[in-house]
């Protein structure tokens, strides 16, 4: 694998942010465990020395993340975060064919961060509201727009659980994998191998950010599909 250069992650520039596709696996923060992993603060610190993470993706999420160049500009933008002046578009790819055509959850997620897990829970939990568009239907899946009115961790994940439609390959919130065999009828596997799953984490991608900048303009941003997540929408395409 080459190394990941900060430079080929950016999909908007200007004087105040930068905001990047960013690609799975990697963390947003530096993690506590790990003094010498890759985060996408440092690399992004490396290329602009101010530089402060707006918000943040889970590890395993690909997508728009946004970043500010100076202090003016984190503050700018934190406060539309806080304000819930930004629209935040994430796409899934869940199991089970469904219909949803602006599906409102508004369910109170607790955190357990000992297990780094959270769950629904209505007398301790903290504000936490998703809606849900359905982009395509297959015959097993369904890919699905998702827009988080708050921030909370995993929140997409565990309100698609409560739709019965959790994301693909999410086992920690009862998401089953992707097979090739499973769409393909004319499927033949070399002998002696085990067939791995289209997608090996889990199917969510932030598509886009709108926010405005430090002069008022607003700005839309769209981050195209990383690999993985194209080659699992592709061959639903093909054989779904």
């Amino acid at each position: 694998m080459k190394p990941l250069d900060f430079k080929d992650l950016i999909i908007f520039e200007n004087e105040d942010f930068i905001v990047i596709n960013k690609p799975p696996y990697i963390a947003s923060l530096d993690e506590r465990q790990a003094d010498n992993a890759l985060s996408i603060l440092r690399l992004a610190k490396a290329y602009s020395d101010d530089a402060q993470l707006c918000h943040r993706l889970d590890k395993e999420t690909s997508g728009v993340l946004a970043i500010a160049k100076n202090p003016e500009a984190y503050r700018h933008l934190s406060m539309q975060f806080e304000h819930r002046e930004t629209v935040k578009r994430y796409h899934a790819v869940v199991n089970g064919v469904h219909n949803f055509q602006g599906e409102s959850v508004y369910l109170p997620i607790l955190a357990l961060p000992r297990d780094g897990v959270v769950k629904i829970d209505r007398a301790k939990g903290k504000e936490a509201e998703t809606l849900f568009f359905t982009l395509k239907a297959y015959r097993q899946y369904t890919i699905v727009e998702c827009l988080p009115i708050t921030g909370r961790m995993h929140q997409i994940r565990i309100h698609l659980t409560c739709l019965k439609a959790p994301i693909v390959a999410d086992s920690t919130y009862g998401g089953k994998p992707v097979y090739l065999s499973q769409l393909k009828r004319k499927f033949n596997l070399k002998k002696d191998t085990d067939e791995q799953p289209l997608m090996k984490r889990v199917a969510l991608h932030a598509y886009s950010l709108t926010f405005n900048l430090l002069n008022g303009e607003e700005v839309k941003i769209e981050a195209p599909y990383p690999k993985d997540f194209e080659v699992l929408v592709k061959q639903l395409e093909k054989n779904g």
